[in-house]
């Protein structure tokens, strides 16, 4: 069955809308997943200023080396 171009822009529209949906969607179920795996890691049981303390050293120096000190 032939299609108007109209008809098929619509379908484009909404298939891309439903693409983004799936994608925000798994983008919560990542989140999720990692506060999940921080969580079973204990950190979330630190006191508010250790874990932020931890944290801005993670960020000075970058998830690459802290990687590498950890492995070390």
């Amino acid at each position: 069955m032939a299609r108007t171009l109209e008809q098929e822009r619509a379908a484009l529209a909404e298939d891309e809308r439903k693409l983004e949906e799936r994608r925000l969607r798994l983008a919560e179920k990542e989140r999720e997943a990692a506060i999940q795996a921080v969580d079973k890691a204990g950190l979330l049981k630190l006191e508010g200023k250790r874990l932020m303390g931890l944290m801005t050293r993670i960020r000075s120096l970058g998830i690459d080396e802290v990687e590498k000190r950890l492995a070390a």
